[in-house]
């Protein structure tokens, strides 16, 4: 079956000009957004634009705010470590490294987990994403930059690698983080200031998007972005991807002995989106042709020679990148998950909610303008 690509337009806004589009307006060297006095970015994680389209109703506040072009696409994968670090650094992950949930570090012969991997695996943080962030950027102009978010987050090596520049800050609820957000920018003249959601992707992994559980999410989110903000600071809320349900009779098990394993040393990615490590790059067209006939519709099986070709991960993808990406990478069609059934864990078979790969759901994310930013 010959793989599919993603049909996203050639003009289409895509998250990794989100930091660009608030330094302008920080600045006054952009034409994306007015300029404003500060500026505060909401990352709601895991919101696509299907689900706030699907759950208008519980989500007033933004599903008014946005209208049908304030959209932007995420980067493939569709997955947090790579598309937060595209947003908060403005580069696509063929550039900054984090090329997915879980990659190969070749050196040690391990799988890093690229979220919650980083103390484990002692991974230097400054060397394994060289790429400046945006509060780095705006800090060397002269601006104030802030990152609000849940105190677990604080001190971690993946806020190591995304939140360079920033000054953390930690409050509990989603509206004290908005409301924290909002009083920083109106204290600090010029400021950058960033404010992470999880609930709606942690309520979403958990019980699906079509649950009880993330509609109580999305309206806590709506809730906390429903109030007023100074005049003149601009807020603008988008997600790093979206997310889709994934039933039970959709999960393909790739158990012990499968031909498929044959010459595999590592599966890595996660469960919409694998990375597949070979033991000889000679086995790649061999394992190719066994995977596409093994997974059928179920996913889209690429070379990593295709994907870079195709500019899957960017238009330019540097030595350290390319060394992290899959021999194969074998993104889910529809509804379907991929597990490793020979991995120990197997925690990710009991998520929902799932994301990683090229569906609209995944790609497509808000890009909804508040206060200052608001079309007028």
């Amino acid at each position: 079956m010959t793989p599919m690509l993603p049909a996203v337009p050639p003009s289409a806004r895509s998250i990794t000009g989100v930091a660009d589009d608030l330094l302008g307006a920080v600045t006054g060297t952009g034409s994306s957004l007015p300029r404003v006095r500060s500026a505060v970015l909401v990352v709601v994680d895991g919101l696509g634009m299907a689900q706030l389209r699907a759950h208008a109703g519980h989500a007033r506040c933004l599903a008014a705010a946005t209208a049908r072009g304030d959209v932007a696409y995420s980067v493939f994968p569709s997955t947090t470590a790579a598309a937060l670090t595209s947003l908060l650094t403005g580069v696509a992950p063929g550039t900054h490294g984090l090329v997915g949930y879980r990659v190969l570090d070749r050196e040690r012969r391990r799988l890093v987990n690229q979220l919650s991997g980083w103390e484990h695996e002692r991974i230097d943080a400054a060397q394994w994403q060289r790429e400046p962030t945006i509060f780095e950027r705006a800090t060397a102009a002269g601006h104030p930059a802030f990152a609000v978010g849940l105190a677990a987050y604080a001190h971690s090596g993946f806020s190591s690698a995304t939140l360079r520049g920033a000054r953390f800050e930690s409050e509990k609820s989603a509206a004290e983080r908005v409301e924290r957000a909002i009083q920083l920018a109106d204290e600090n003249d010029g400021a950058l200031v960033y404010c992470y959601l999880p609930e709606a992707d942690k309520a979403g992994h958990k019980h699906g998007v079509d649950s009880g559980e993330w509609v109580a999410a999305l309206e806590e989110i709506d809730a906390a972005l429903s109030v007023a903000l100074p005049a003149d600071v601009g807020m603008l809320v988008t997600a790093d991807h979206g997310m889709i349900d994934v039933p039970r009779h959709r999960h393909l098990i790739i158990e012990e002995g499968d031909p498929m394993l044959a010459g595999v040393t590592h599966i890595g990615g996660e469960p919409r989106m694998l990375h597949v490590y070979l033991d000889a790059a000679a086995r790649t067209d061999e394992a190719t042709a066994v995977w596409r006939a093994g997974t059928g519709a179920a996913a889209d099986v690429h070379t990593r020679d295709e994907a870079i070709a195709t500019g899957m991960f960017g238009t330019s993808v540097t030595p350290e990148a390319s060394s992290r990406i899959g021999d194969l990478l074998v993104a889910a069609r529809g509804t379907w998950a991929l597990y490793d059934g020979t991995d120990a864990d197997q925690t990710s078979q009991g998520m929902i909610g799932q994301h990683g790969s090229l569906t609209p759901e995944e790609l497509r994310v808000p890009y909804t303008r508040l206060g200052a930013f608001a079309a007028r």
